[in-house]
């Protein structure tokens, strides 16, 4: 199966030029006593193995280039493509282009990743695809390039760290990309000085402008399907090697409360659990400081009843609800961390086991008060509801700004709390994006970057 090079305007040339900017894309000429021949592939999606041993090898092997073009023709994993289309797309399937003679040749030489590809740990999900990124970059180019196939799908390489010379690739759609983000990406990456690079997170530290930030402004995703959706909105990824992890940006505050089940989920459905997470970081930030409020400052705001049985609740309690409530959190907080460090087989037991018994001990000894149980844990219910561990953990400690602010200044400290949050996230830039706005840019797919 062949197509000459005159055919539908199908030439090498014409292909690389489709496939400029693919950092990824080799191409090489092999030349034998008896003739040559031109290969053109690309490596994140070719198994070399498969190309070593059935195209290169035998073309060593042959007498003649005819007979190497009649083997190359016979040989079951030889495509024909008759238009441009499928020509690239056999390309950016793992097909290897060998063009003999004044003939073209596509054979299938693809490569599918699954030894070292593991399930996801820190985001998962209900539906969808549970394959997590690895610490193996060509393994995670593959993963992405094998869900999105498109000649607009631009790489970028680079290394960073003097010492640990981490290798790290950029990739962005060059039709839905703002090139005014892609500019400053580069600038601050090609100003980076380090000595060792090892985690995603440190990049995304040393590339952000604004060093006393709270909130994160780039998302730390392992998953390939997220990366693969991000891509198609516009916004540029960065993969690391020896790390399982990626950086989206420039990511907005709505895009850290949005889990890949939402695209699957009827709208409806995704929009409610949508909310559901709004209403959990409400709870987190805000319970704690109004139940001091409420406790210390401003009873008459809710009804006798409920102020009755909070009283009652705290008629042993020998200290303020401030204090109650900043010793609740922080033991919350212990047993969040330890259940982190400990060994996977006994961390779960050992943590749960600990909170009844210490949330019993406290209120049969008078420390705290039933209601303060009750309302530790859905604080600490309501901050997991979060789907991305980054915002998950500065929500964890905007917390206690409001706390804090409510124990000196009841509900006054809450009310201005909560306006200054909001004029400082209205005032947030991420790469020149408004950070605060309910969507990424809607038109970023539909125009060139750097029209808007």
């Amino acid at each position: 199966m062949s197509v000459q090079q005159d055919k539908d305007n199908i030439s090498l040339e014409w292909i690389k030029d489709q496939l400029n900017g693919f950092a990824d894309l080799i191409d090489k000429t092999s030349v034998a006593p008896f003739g040559q021949i031109n290969l053109l592939y690309i490596k994140s999606v070719t198994d070399a193995q498969t190309l070593s041993r059935h195209v290169i090898a035998p073309f060593y092997e042959m007498e003649s280039i005819s007979a190497y073009q009649d083997y190359i023709m016979t040989y079951p994993g030889t495509e024909e493509a008759t238009t441009r289309e499928k020509a690239i797309d056999l390309l950016l399937s793992g097909y290897v282009l060998l063009g003999i003679k004044d003939m073209i040749y596509f054979f299938d030489a693809m490569s599918t990743e699954s030894s070292g590809v593991s399930e996801t740990s820190a985001e998962s999900i209900s539906q969808g695809p549970s394959d997590a990124l690895t610490e193996d970059i060509a393994i995670n180019l593959n993963m992405i390039r094998r869900r999105y196939k498109s000649t607009n799908l631009k790489m970028e390489t680079m290394v960073i760290g003097d010492v640990s010379k981490t290798k790290i690739a950029i990739l962005y759609d060059d039709s839905r990309v703002d090139h005014n983000v892609l500019k400053e990406l580069r600038e601050k990456m090609g100003t980076l000085k380090v000595d060792i690079l090892q985690a995603t997170g440190e990049l995304e530290k040393f590339i952000s402008s604004d060093k006393l930030r709270i909130l994160p402004k780039s998302i730390i995703t392992e998953r390939p399907d997220r990366v693969v959706f991000n891509l198609s909105e516009g916004k540029v990824a960065i993969v690391l090697d020896t790390t399982g992890y990626a950086i989206v940006l420039p990511s907005i505050f709505n895009d850290f409360f949005t889990s890949m089940d939402d695209k699957i989920q009827f709208p409806i459905v995704g929009r409610f659990l949508k909310l559901l997470r709004i209403i959990g970081v409400c709870m987190t930030l805000w319970l704690p400081a109004l139940y001091v409020t409420l406790t210390s400052y401003n009873p008459e705001i809710i009804r006798v009843q409920i102020a009755l049985l909070i009283a009652g609740s705290r008629a042993t309690v020998p200290y303020p609800s401030f204090v109650e409530v900043l010793l609740m959190l922080m033991m919350m907080e212990f047993l969040t961390e330890a259940s982190l460090r400990l060994p996977k087989a006994i961390g779960p037991t050992a943590t749960t086991v600990g909170g009844l018994i210490l949330g019993q001990a406290a209120t049969a000894a008078g420390l705290v008060g039933n209601i303060m149980i009750i309302l530790v844990s859905a604080v600490a219910i309501s901050n997991f509801l979060i789907p991305l561990n980054m915002m998950s953990l500065s929500i964890r400690v905007l917390k206690y700004i409001f706390l804090i602010a409510a124990a000196f200044l009841g509900l006054v400290g809450v009310v201005v709390c909560v306006v200054g949050f909001a004029m400082y996230l209205c005032k947030q830039r991420t790469f020149g994006q408004p950070y605060f706005r309910l969507f990424f840019l809607d038109n970023l797919g539909k125009k060139k970057g750097g029209e808007h």
